[in-house]
């Protein structure tokens, strides 16, 4: 499948001054200077005058300092993808790429999201919110199960429990990362995920991760795991899958560019896990990955993405 391109020719001068905002205070900073460091050089490449901005140091006064006329926000996690930095750039007056300050909110907050996706019907595994040990026991039946951090990505903080007196002690892990917990009913089989580039969906993803599931060791650093493009559905699932994607992240009010990810079970049926609004621009990262197979090389992704700053 070929991404349908909208900057074939472009004026790098056009973009005027662009401040990559990077780094930030989140337990995903390390993958954001990462991510933020590649999005610079390649802007560099192309000629699109632009600066990184470390967000966890004066990031007002930086921004005064650069007087940017977008922002290409290239932040993970709290404080840079849940709608903060949105609503700052807004404040601010500077256009900046992808979702606004309501879906990245939506977006970033799992046990929201998923009271929206069930609200208007879409398949998303059945879940509980455990707060300082409230809703513990209703949890407990629901093992084996997913526990997570209500409030982060990169599957930071995320455990497996196969047995209901680990529980406990998985959400109390959880929670040190200062938020409510969610439990989420396990789903035994593949996972996939589904880019999303101005409307458009990316080719789908199979993801093969040697571990229990995918998590940030096999995202970030194994170099075993294992990414399927083709994904092996056939053209109608793999079809059905993009408009059951596109249905979700549209449902949250998300616009510009993401991700969303998806487990099928042993039945063949997919299950909605969740919306990431500033996905990875890594190495090991999936939409790159899935834009390269759909055409675009990752300097031309980055200048799709940054033609998102004038669309909301």
């Amino acid at each position: 499948m070929q991404y349908n391109r909208s900057c074939d020719h472009f004026d790098p001068e056009a973009f005027g001054r662009v401040a990559v905002l990077y780094g930030g205070h989140s337990a995903e900073r390390e993958v954001s200077l990462t991510s933020g460091e590649r999005v610079h050089a390649a802007l560099t490449r192309v000629g699109v005058q632009c600066r990184l901005i470390d967000t966890r140091d004066d990031v007002v006064g930086q921004l005064q300092a650069y007087r940017p006329d977008c922002a290409f926000t290239a932040l993970h996690g709290r404080g840079g993808e849940d709608g903060t930095m949105q609503g700052l750039l807004e404040t601010m007056g500077i256009p900046y790429v992808g979702s606004g300050v309501m879906a990245s909110a939506l977006a970033m907050d799992k046990y929201r999201c998923k009271l929206l996706w069930q609200a208007i019907g879409l398949p998303t595994p059945e879940f509980v919110l455990v707060t300082e040990g409230d809703n513990l026991e209703l949890a407990e039946s629901m093992v084996p199960a997913f526990v997570k951090p209500a409030l982060e990505g990169s599957s930071v903080g995320v455990a497996r429990v196969d047995r209901r007196e680990d529980l406990a002690a998985a959400c109390e892990a959880a929670g040190k990362y200062n938020g409510p917990v969610l439990v989420e009913t396990f789903v035994d089989g593949a996972e996939f995920t589904v880019g999303i580039l101005k409307g458009q969906a990316l080719p789908v993803i199979k993801i093969e991760a040697d571990g229990e599931f995918y998590d940030y060791q096999a995202k970030y650093l194994s170099d075993n795991t294992r990414y399927c493009i083709p994904c092996g559905l056939s053209a109608t699932q793999e079809q059905e899958l993009q408009a059951v994607a596109l249905t979700a992240f549209e449902a949250l009010g998300c616009s510009g560019w993401g991700r969303v990810d998806f487990m099928q079970d042993r039945q063949g049926r997919f299950w909605l896990l969740e919306v990431n609004t500033i996905p990875g621009m890594t190495e090991h990262s999936l939409v790159p990955m899935a834009a390269a197979d759909a055409g675009l090389s990752f300097d031309e992704l980055v200048i799709e993405i940054l033609h998102t700053a004038d669309v909301r």
